[in-house]
């Protein structure tokens, strides 16, 4: 499968998850707008609407691309970006990756692309995403209850569904 990473070069590259992922041949790695593939699902942590299991299909078509830059930032990723009709954000999660560890919604590159494909019903590729972390396992044991509902959930309805429920 295709997942493809927009890197906008505003962190630390020792402590990047996309730079290792690109290094372990896992993401593609990208610094131009324009080498998105076209139709791929954006991770966009503002997008209205949740990922889900409808979204494998186009996954598996299109492909998958995540954003590396500071949210802060994320106003200054073009427009056509940010509302395209496929992005998609990510349910409530807990960070475990060692700058975030414990905050909730803050996750990697890695941690969004792994907990994407757990979602879509891609567990292995999951797996295989985190294992090139030491803390990387934890990520998937920490959220595990919770990843197992959202990828048992029908659409992105229900994913909104079991996360306001776990929040409350």
């Amino acid at each position: 499968m295709k997942i493809v990473v927009y890197h906008a070069e505003e962190c630390d590259r020792k402590k990047c998850t996309t730079v290792k992922l690109g290094k372990q041949g896992k993401v593609k790695v990208v610094t131009k707008l324009n080498q998105l593939p076209t139709g791929a699902i954006v991770l966009d942590p503002y997008s209205p609407k949740a990922l889900s299991v409808e979204d494998r299909e186009t996954v598996m078509e299109k492909g998958l691309v995540g954003l590396d830059c500071s949210w802060k930032r994320l106003n200054k990723v073009p427009y056509r970006i940010k509302t395209g009709k496929n992005s998609r954000s990510l349910p409530f999660m807990i960070a475990a990756n060692p700058t975030n560890y414990g905050k909730p919604c803050i996750l990697s590159t890695a941690e969004a692309i792994a907990a994407s494909f757990y979602i879509i019903g891609f567990k292995d590729i999951a797996t295989d995403i985190m294992s090139g972390f030491k803390w990387g396992p934890h990520f998937l044991t920490l959220n595990e209850e919770l990843l197992e509902r959202y990828s048992k959930a029908k659409s992105s309805l229900e994913v909104v569904e079991i996360q306001n429920e776990y929040i409350s």
